[in-house]
């Protein structure tokens, strides 16, 4: 089926995936015992771009799965009970009628908003930055799939993706990832304005944290003040009733987005496929969201279960990963120094 297809235009996994960032001056991805990195040139694992379209439908099969969104999700033949997530592509033909005769353009989205007619997917596609749109085979098709990477790292719903987690600490991961998922975890809808949640405003749990001193709302997002007209969560901006809008069902249907605003709170991200994680009366990437919950390591990039860890300049390391990044040597107690976020021992440093 054309969900388990392979691009063909995607770099083959593995050692020799050369590295994005350093343009030919690394000679191919050379993992790291624990990092996230490559040994060779210290960029990460996304700018060598090692995951699959099937890795990263997988990915987010798992993260779905045992949520309220498990229907965007769907069993894997003989794969032992995995789920795969549907992604919904959309395929445009256009006709060509410049020359004799008529020739048919295909363009091929990577991701569109599933339920929707193409018509309005494709209006959808016409608010998001053309640079974004994730058309296959272009930047905005990249740049999909390096937010997802950034985005919803595997390390941060998998223990068994994890190097840093100490005996004991699997079941508190556990129990981590299965809390956001019932509390926090969710998709956004794309609808016109009024039309979010199918209309039923009243039938739809609201969002705990609303400040109660805030103006009253009337359903699917019309500001009762504004006389029927609808306005952007984000940039207060007016929203025209003919114009698809982000919906998040956390939030409550009195609140809706334009599709450039459904964005991250903390690093002003387009939430990639609208997947959100509603904390404090706001979306966050899930990156993000974790970070705000427990510290993560800036040595290999999991979050931290263990109470005892090392702090510094605002970052956190496990204490076995509080190593010099080029030799490796543990510095507890020992002098160091620290730029962009990376360890290094004295020796290290001045040789640099």
């Amino acid at each position: 089926p054309a969900l388990l297809q392979m691009s063909g235009s995607q770099p083959q996994v593995g050692r020799g995936v050369p590295c994005l960032r350093c343009r030919g001056l690394c000679t191919g991805f050379e993992p790291h015992s624990w990092r996230k990195i490559c040994k060779s040139c210290k960029c990460s694992q996304e700018e060598h771009s090692l995951s699959s379209e099937l890795d990263d439908d997988r990915k987010i099969g798992r993260l779905l799965s045992d949520s309220k969104h498990a229907s965007l999700t769907a069993r894997l033949k003989g794969g032992d009970g995995v789920r795969i997530y549907k992604r919904n592509r959309m395929i445009v033909t256009n006709p060509n009628i410049s020359g004799k005769d008529p020739t048919f353009d295909t363009i091929t989205y990577e991701w569109a908003p599933p339920g929707l007619t193409q018509k309005l997917a494709m209006q959808y596609m016409e608010l998001v930055p053309k640079e974004l749109q994730p058309v296959a085979g272009t930047e905005g098709a990249f740049h999909r799939r390096r937010r997802l990477a950034r985005q919803l790292p595997l390390h941060d719903q998998d223990p068994a993706q994890c190097r840093g987690l100490a005996e004991g600490e699997q079941q508190l991961m556990q129990e981590f990832v299965k809390r956001y998922k019932a509390e926090a975890l969710g998709v956004g809808e794309v609808a016109l304005p009024g039309q979010g949640g199918g209309g039923k405003e009243e039938e739809k749990p609201q969002d705990k944290s609303i400040d109660p001193g805030r103006a009253p709302e009337s359903p699917n997002g019309a500001l009762e003040s504004a006389g029927g007209h609808y306005r952007c969560e984000s940039c207060q901006q007016p929203v025209p009733g003919d114009c698809p809008v982000v919906y998040a069902e956390r939030a409550g249907y009195a609140r809706l987005w334009h599709p450039a605003c459904f964005v991250c709170c903390r690093c002003a991200e387009p939430l990639v496929d609208l997947i959100y994680f509603w904390k404090s009366g706001a979306a966050w990437c899930g990156r993000h969201y974790c970070e705000s919950l427990r510290p993560r390591c800036a040595g290999c990039d999991e979050i931290i279960f263990s109470e005892d860890f090392q702090q510094v300049e605002g970052l956190a390391w496990h204490n076995k990963h509080f190593a010099c990044l080029e030799c490796e040597t543990l510095l507890t107690g020992k002098p160091f120094t620290l730029a962009n976020a990376s360890l290094l021992c004295t020796t290290c440093s001045q040789s640099r």
